[in-house]
């Protein structure tokens, strides 16, 4: 009769299993994540280094003509050569100076802390920082620069993990695409691409401006008459790998080693980390996300402070690479496909 609602089809048990296994997963994807989040930071950071490779091993297979595995050995070989020949040139002197700003900055913590504990307003201030008896600021030092063994093995497999993703990039694309239904590999194939090539880009940007604020950084100090302007530098330059928090994290160490030679170099250290934050921020960034990735930096912001909150410290180290990945597939597979809004991507006119 016309009118009449027909009564939903009835589903399979196998229909109705593939259904219920799907509604499972789903679930349980916040949960594996939370706990293999470890392994989550060690494959992001094999595809970090394979994107750093085939960076580098890009214009000898474009312009060189060379085949991709020799282009490939070559950017190893650059990436060790680098590497090897800054420590063999730098590495003593980097390693006393890092040492140096260590003890410097150990003794100016214990310093303050004692400062503090001789009045009552800083005996307050202690104990909200501290949370519990064990804790002190030589001691989180010592801790933010020990380097465990569990730590170690993790480095070295997202090592060899990145060669491997840079060597065959395609079947580690096309085998993710296999977990998907065949209506939708297609798209997961080109997702996988805008997210690589935006993370080739990020990374490009990222280097120069480690470069820019290392080089700023280490003549500052130096001019400014610390100790260590080497180290201090090169702790400036690696810190802006993540983003927002680096800048911060590179100031404490050198305004620690600045509180020991007095209050004129504490003051003009402050000043010369918060210009170069100010430099940083309004030119060198711009001119860089102009050309490669641009992040709105309050959504840079929240995703970084998201990531630390939920996983911990050691996860701040990826957070950027992590802004990027997630930020792309949004807006590929939710802006761009499902809503249809026109929203370009990174790499794209």
């Amino acid at each position: 009769m016309y009118g009449e609602r027909l009564p939903p089809p009835r589903l399979s048990k196998v229909e109705f299993f593939e259904r219920a296994v799907i509604v499972v997963l789903v679930a349980l994807t916040p949960v594996l994540i939370w706990f293999l989040f470890d392994v989550i930071l060690v494959v992001i950071g094999a595809i970090v280094i394979a994107t750093l490779l085939r960076l580098i091993a890009g214009p000898f297979a474009t312009w060189g003509r060379l085949p991709q595995p020799i282009a490939l050995t070559i950017s190893g070989a650059i990436i060790v050569a680098a590497v090897g020949g800054t420590g063999y040139l730098f590495g003593t002197r980097i390693e006393a100076e890092l040492s140096d700003v260590f003890e410097r900055a150990t003794a100016a913590a214990a310093g303050i802390t004692t400062q503090l504990q001789s009045s009552d307003l800083g005996k307050v201030v202690l104990s909200h920082i501290q949370g519990g008896a064990g804790f002190s600021i030589p001691g989180l030092l010592t801790r933010l620069f020990s380097v465990s063994i569990t730590f170690i093995g993790a480095f070295v497999v997202t090592i060899i993990g990145g060669f491997y993703l840079a060597a065959q990039p395609g079947l580690y694309r096309d085998g993710l695409a296999q977990l998907f239904p065949p209506a939708w590999r297609g798209n997961v194939d080109e997702t996988v691409d805008d997210i690589g090539r935006a993370l080739q880009l990020w990374l490009i940007g990222v280097l120069f401006q480690m470069a820019a604020i290392g080089v700023l950084s280490t003549l500052a100090v130096w001019l400014i008459g610390l100790p260590s302007p080497l180290a201090l530098g090169v702790i400036a330059g690696l810190a802006e790998f993540i983003p927002y928090l680096g800048p911060l994290i590179a100031a404490v160490p050198a305004i620690l080693v600045a509180v020991t030679k007095g209050g004129d170099a504490t003051f003009w250290t402050l000043l010369a980390y918060l210009a170069i934050h100010q430099i940083e921020g309004n030119l060198i960034v711009p001119l860089i996300q102009r050309r490669m990735v641009y992040i709105p930096p309050a959504v840079m912001l929240l995703g970084v402070i998201t990531i630390l909150f939920l996983f911990g410290g050691i996860s701040v180290i990826f957070a950027g690479p992590i802004a990027v990945m997630v930020f792309v597939a949004i807006k590929k597979l939710y802006v761009r496909d499902s809503l249809g809004e026109p929203t370009p991507l990174p790499g794209e006119p």
